[in-house]
């Protein structure tokens, strides 16, 4: 069994199989290389015969790591469990931090959450015991705080079933979303592949100063680039800039590349990352990384001539970025802070801040609360109270032990928050309110990560702004988003005016140390494969998996039109999460939620379409999927522009594979989600001429022309048949390597990996 902690010999071992590798492609490329390219070719599988080509080879890999929550670790480790391998070919963690609802507090929720899921607990313990994973128990920290704090290594490379697995680029690391079925290949010792990222370079100057913070930036970037900017790329930040950013705040940047579509995002090594793990009790991994500076930076003269080595440049000045805030629905409305009263007005967006929420995986580092508690403190100073209720929730049990010694969780609790979880919690969905009726429109604000509609409290009338820390203190103080910290004032105890001042430069590290907390960590035993692992057959959480079968021939011939979607589909219109979360390990019942958020194109109804067998409208998408299935037809959808952005869930292919899916064609996908339906063996197509999308009508029947002789580039068209008797062909492109076309033709690429008589 694997080390699962990144002791001093594993990482030593990484970075000489590195230098190793590195110094074959060298000989092979003689140029400069970048920190991406060092990252990803010193992972090779195979450096000497590897096909090296930006945006069109694709790469196998073989990651240090793999990291997996508690969500989407249900179905990663039902597929593992199909594998026949007898433990996890490299270190491999669990973390129990989405299925925590947030509406009491910190301790009346954990008891809650452990009484409604201690089946899944429980499930996830055993597993792990058995196949070697460590374990972290509710309660203990959102994985990427964790993986930070405790995993996390310069110069590695991990894969996570989470989109926002790419935090760990704050310590210099690629670290990559996936889907579950990505982790399974890890786990189970093959190589990892991706398709090579080009990169794109983030040149930063100047200083961050003032109202401005880690989260500016990467705000600031969505606004440039859009969710599609990263799709396929790697963000490389480089320049003088990235020297005066903390670990934490370089993760918080990193982290949400995700809403950039991007695979991952990476920082050079400098002292400041040095310095974060010698605060977490990683002396000897920072003495490591500065004996192998070399390896975990740009070459010189990447920086000296960037646009002759990045795909694309782009430059922040932090001296001058401002504060800003993104939203409402997508993370690329982005403007600076000062703008927004005048959109809000415009738009007629509710102006009054019906709730403000500190926290999530990317904002709930020590500095994070630190700066935020400034801010509060100043306003209960002047006798100022929170216009708007105030939620927090920790990064860690480590950071909440921190916080609680040094008096910044007192503060916290006297300016009226309710301090949650060390958990996801309103993030990803687990929020109780009982202040907002569903369909009640208002305006919330938080240092989340996403922003979809719907996503954090179930109503989709609720808009959701998102900001840093700090200036979502601030707006709770202010309870309107007609106001600029930056220059607006408020009223104190007595009704004077006045003004908040910009948060002082906290502290990256607590000055007195962390207080190391890993009570909530479970070691694997040794021996544990003859741990009993049960699933109960009327299980209503848990489902165990039977392989799925290709589809014939025919199937591809006049499938039925299931759905067309409008506008964004995203994993969380796809399979959403909030209550569906109980049902992650039961694949037939989450099925029950496949595109219930999605906006049907023909009738803009949210989650219904028409049932092709019957020709009745507007039934729940599920249902008419079901029905197709009931009468042994395959079917097809199409959808619109970056199709399946957002989180790593392959539940939002695994549902349409279980129910009959055929295809999914799009004018683009997200990089994640059309990995993760090559992998359940639908196939994934764009429209060569995204237009075409315009020509597919709501009756029509799809058939497929050259699947017989299907091949990477190959040509495929589709046929859309139309009521009338008349026709469009369209042209169709896809990315499907040989590899992956095999997975197809065997109905899935976990049938290509399974052990004979290794079923469950």
């Amino acid at each position: 069994m694997p080390d699962i902690a990144s002791t001093l010999d594993s990482v030593r071992s990484a970075h000489a199989r590195l230098r190793k590798t590195l110094e074959v492609v060298r000989g092979r490329l003689d140029q400069p290389l970048t920190l991406t390219e060092k990252l990803f070719f010193g992972h090779l599988d195979d450096p000497a015969g590897q096909e090296l080509e930006r945006g069109e080879a694709w790469l196998m890999l073989r990651p240090d790591r793999v990291a997996l929550q508690d969500a989407t670790a249900q179905m990663a480790l039902l597929q593992f469990m199909q594998a026949g391998r007898p433990e996890a070919a490299v270190p491999t963690t669990v973390h129990c931090d989405h299925l925590l609802l947030g509406r009491l507090g910190a301790e009346e929720d954990l008891k809650v959450a452990l009484a409604e899921n201690g089946e899944v607990y429980d499930f996830l313990r055993t597993v792990s015991a058995k196949y070697g994973l460590g374990f972290w128990k509710p309660g203990s920290g959102i994985i990427h705080q964790v993986v930070l704090e405790n995993y996390a290594f310069p110069g590695g490379m991990m894969v996570g079933t989470d989109s926002h697995t790419p935090n760990a680029g704050g310590l210099g690391m690629a670290a990559v979303g996936v889907g579950g079925a990505d982790a399974v290949d890890v786990m189970a010792g093959f190589p990892w592949e991706v398709l090579q990222p080009r990169i794109l370079g983030v040149k930063l100057t100047g200083e961050l100063s003032g109202w401005s913070a880690p989260k500016d930036v990467i705000l600031k970037l969505l606004g440039m680039l859009t969710v599609k900017g990263g799709t396929n790329r790697v963000l490389e930040y480089f320049g003088d800039g990235c020297a005066s950013l903390s670990a934490t705040g370089k993760g918080t940047i990193c982290n949400m590349g995700a809403e950039l579509g991007a695979t991952c995002s990476v920082f050079p090594y400098d002292e400041r990352m040095a310095r974060y793990l010698r605060a977490t009790g990683r002396q000897d991994l920072a003495d490591l990384a500065d004996q192998n500076s070399d390896l975990l930076q740009a070459d010189a003269k990447i920086a000296a001539q960037p646009d002759n080595f990045y795909d694309k440049v782009v430059e922040i000045n932090l001296s001058e970025l401002e504060p800003h805030v993104v939203g409402p629905h997508t993370p690329d409305l982005a403007r600076p802070v000062s703008a927004l009263r005048d959109e809000a007005g415009k738009e007629g967006w509710p102006d009054r801040i019906s709730a403000a929420l500190i926290g999530s995986c990317t904002n709930s580092s020590y500095e994070d609360l630190c700066r935020s508690v400034d801010v509060g403190d100043q306003a209960l100073a002047k006798g100022a109270t929170p216009q708007a209720k105030l939620w927090v929730s920790p990064g860690s049990d480590t950071v909440h032990a921190t916080i609680e010694r040094d008096g910044l969780l007192e503060q916290l609790e006297k300016v009226g928050a309710t301090v949650l979880t060390n958990s996801c919690g309103p993030c990803i969905g687990q929020w109780q309110r009982d202040d907002m009726e569903k369909g009640s429109p208002n305006s919330i604000i938080t240092s989340f990560n996403r922003n979809f509609r719907g996503r954090n409290d179930a109503n989709p009338e609720t808009l959701g702004f998102m900001a840093s820390p700090e200036i979502v203190m601030a707006f709770a103080f202010a309870g309107k988003l007609s106001f600029d910290p930056t220059r607006d004032e408020l009223t104190d105890g007595e009704g004077n005016p006045f003004r908040l001042q910009a948060p002082a430069p906290a502290p990256e590290v607590p000055p007195n140390g962390f207080v190391t907390r890993t009570q909530g960590y479970l070691e694997p035993p040794v021996g544990g494969s003859s741990e009993d692992i049960f699933v109960a057959e009327d299980s209503e959480r848990l489902q165990l998996l039977s392989p799925f079968v290709p589809l014939a021939d025919s199937a591809y011939q006049d499938a039925p039109l299931l759905l067309k979607t409008r506008g964004k589909t995203t994993t969380d219109h796809i399979s959403p999460a909030g209550p569906w979360l109980r049902f992650r390990g039961h694949l037939d019942r989450i099925s029950n939620n496949m595109f219930v958020g999605a906006t049907n194109a023909f009738t803009n109804g949210i989650g219904t379409t028409r049932n092709p067998i019957s020709g009745e409208g507007n039934v729940p998408v599920p249902e008419a999927a079901r029905a197709c299935q009931a009468a042994g037809r395959a079917w097809v959808v199409v959808g619109d522009e970056n199709y399946g952005e957002g989180s790593s869930r392959e539940h939002a292919a695994m549902c349409p594979r279980h129910l009959g899916a055929a295809a999914v064609i799009v004018r683009s996908f997200a990089r994640i989600h059309e990995t993760n339906l090559k992998k359940q063996g639908v196939l994934a197509f764009t429209f060569a001429e995204p237009a075409d999308w315009e020509n597919v009508g709501e009756q029509d029947a799809v058939s497929f022309e050259g699947l017989d002789s299907l091949a990477p580039d190959s040509n495929v068209v589709a046929i859309f048949r139309h009521p009338d008797g008349s026709e469009d062909r369209c042209s169709l492109q896809h990315t499907l390597n040989e590899e992956q076309i095999a997975w197809w033709r065997a109905g899935s690429a976990l049938n290509t990996l399974r052990d004979p008589g290794s079923a469950v």
